[in-house]
């Protein structure tokens, strides 16, 4: 890809889906890189600044929106999240694809902005599936899976702002599929 100007994907979908293990997938590929965004939320255990967020704290997230250092920033639940504008602009310069995994706030967002990108939607066959496959993670109330189900239907609705709908009915086909769009379906050069 030498000289070639990179691609940025951005991937969204309702929780569930498998946009995660789709885009953990696509990052064995050297030639793709992760967009690692800014936050003001605390680490979590296991987590690393500067491979899974940016931590910074409020006054620094701040200043970053006043130098327009991001593309795009939103507040979740009472945390900042940005994606800044240099990392992506560098690997972008140097031919790789940025992996953008957000959420379809986000991912609207940066559409509103016109961003040249691919935007891709992961969608589940139907919500009986979606709603077996959070139940199955173990890891929610039944509340809360209600509250994601929920989203997940208002997300749904906005599919149609992306440029292509991947239904993961079949993980390694929608995997091909998304690497066929991206023009990630040939293997690396050595």
């Amino acid at each position: 890809m030498t000289g070639e100007r990179g691609l940025m994907l951005v991937i969204s979908g309702p929780s569930g889906c498998g946009k995660s293990s789709i885009c953990r997938r696509l990052l064995e590929d050297e030639r793709v890189v992760f967009s690692i965004s800014a936050t003001t939320r605390p680490m979590r255990t296991g987590e690393t600044d500067g491979v899974d967020y940016f931590f910074v704290d409020k006054q620094r997230f701040r200043e970053h929106i006043e130098n327009g250092d991001f593309i795009e920033w939103a507040e979740v639940h009472g945390n900042l999240y940005g994606t800044l504008r240099g990392p992506m602009e560098e690997a972008l310069a140097a031919g790789k694809t940025v992996l953008v995994e957000i959420d379809v706030q986000g991912g609207s967002q940066l559409k509103d902005l016109e961003l040249p990108g691919l935007y891709v939607f992961i969608a589940p066959p139907n919500m009986d599936t979606l709603r077996a496959r959070l139940v199955g993670r173990g890891t929610d109330a039944p509340e809360v899976i209600e509250r994601r189900l929920k989203k997940a239907g208002e997300e749904m609705d906005k599919q149609d702002r992306y440029d292509h709908v991947v239904v993961n009915d079949d993980f390694e086909a929608a995997l091909r599929t998304v690497r066929r769009l991206a023009g990630l379906e040939k293997e690396p050069s050595a």
